[in-house]
């Protein structure tokens, strides 16, 4: 079947409308400001090496880390543009402390989680990096306040409505869900329009590769290490060893695997006794690529098995460890932390 080139992304979200007589065009509309404001942040992020947004801003986020300037840039684009779009109740970002509220009298039926710029720490270096968003529905009565409020960002991940990523790298992508499979966009910087590229996406239902930090080796638990020792063994009948892929910047990890099948984890580690539960984060890295990995036929969980999803949020920068990707290499994993294996 030839590949139907042409579709743009906003036709693709208005046919995709027209299956549901009862949408009112919110959801289509809150994607479409968003990606305007990825081809702003992507019209910076190409000019990063002439243009003075490389380097540190001078602060820290509500994660103790380093802001880049073009983080900065990143987070300032989405929440201009969404505050009065008339679509979202409130945002929450990975770099702010609190919710943030939208415009006076612009509040609308969705929220908005989203990550600017994500591996941002590969910024200078030229690695491939990208905004993740999450979109739920408003539980809170818009009666009594006009305003979202942090209890409806704190939804499970299964409450999605929609979720994806914009990935720049050598060519940029959108790639995103709304319940009924994971489509791919690229844009076409000539028009400046995203086109299919890449529909109805299926991450291969086992792999060869594996993408994780091996420098934390020695402070994961038994069943993890075990687990990467056994990919790494030879075994010719069981198509091992299984080649790492680790780019460190996890949009860009988490994309190679949907396209080419993998398994990514970022297990807890007994490094740091601050931060037990892990280094990403649930609102905004592990529930919106969990959808979209569900969708596409993958599976993700925590270390310990608990599918990403199902977990009830308690705070907006609530740490869970990550294991994502093939269905076959995430049930693998499940045996060895299990012991069965």
């Amino acid at each position: 079947m030839s590949k139907p080139y042409g579709i743009t992304v906003s036709r693709h979200i208005m046919d995709s409308q027209r299956l549901h007589p009862e949408a009112t065009g919110d959801l289509s509309g809150l994607l479409s400001e968003l990606i305007v404001a990825a081809k702003t942040i992507n019209a910076e992020v190409n000019m990063a090496g002439l243009a003075d947004v490389l380097g540190m801003a001078g602060k820290t986020n509500i994660q103790g880390e380093h802001v880049q300037k073009l983080d900065d840039l990143a987070n300032n684009t989405i929440k201009r543009r969404m505050a009065r779009c008339g679509y979202v109740c409130v945002m929450t970002s990975e770099e702010e402390a609190d919710i943030i509220p939208v415009a006076e009298g612009s509040a609308g039926k969705y929220t908005l989680a989203f990550d600017p710029l994500d591996g941002s720490s590969n910024i200078d270096v030229n690695v491939s990096i990208g905004t993740i968003f999450s979109i739920h529905r408003r539980i809170s009565a818009n009666d009594l306040t006009p305003q979202g409020d942090e209890a409806d960002l704190l939804q499970k991940g299964r409450e999605q409505v929609a979720a994806g990523y914009i990935i720049y790298g050598s060519s940029t992508m959108m790639v995103f869900t709304t319940g009924e499979g994971v489509h791919g966009f690229t844009l076409d910087p000539s028009v400046g329009e995203f086109y299919l590229s890449h529909p109805d996406i299926r991450i291969p239902e086992r792999s060869r590769y594996f993408s994780v930090n091996e420098g934390n080796y020695n402070f994961w638990d038994n069943g993890v290490q075990r687990f990467v020792d056994y990919l790494k063994e030879n075994d010719k009948e069981t198509g091992r060893p299984y080649s790492a892929r680790y780019i460190g910047s996890l949009v860009a990890d988490f994309h190679r695997n949907l396209i080419a099948g993998g398994i990514f984890l970022y297990p807890r580690d007994n490094r740091n006794p601050a931060k037990p539960h892990g280094k990403l984060r649930l609102l905004y890295e592990a529930a919106p690529l969990a959808f979209l990995v569900e969708q596409a036929g993958g599976r993700a969980i925590t270390d310990e098995g608990m599918n990403i999803m199902d977990i009830e949020p308690t705070s907006l920068h609530q740490r869970v460890p990550l294991v994502i990707g093939s269905r076959h290499e995430v049930d693998l994993y499940e045996e060895f932390v299990a012991g069965t294996r």
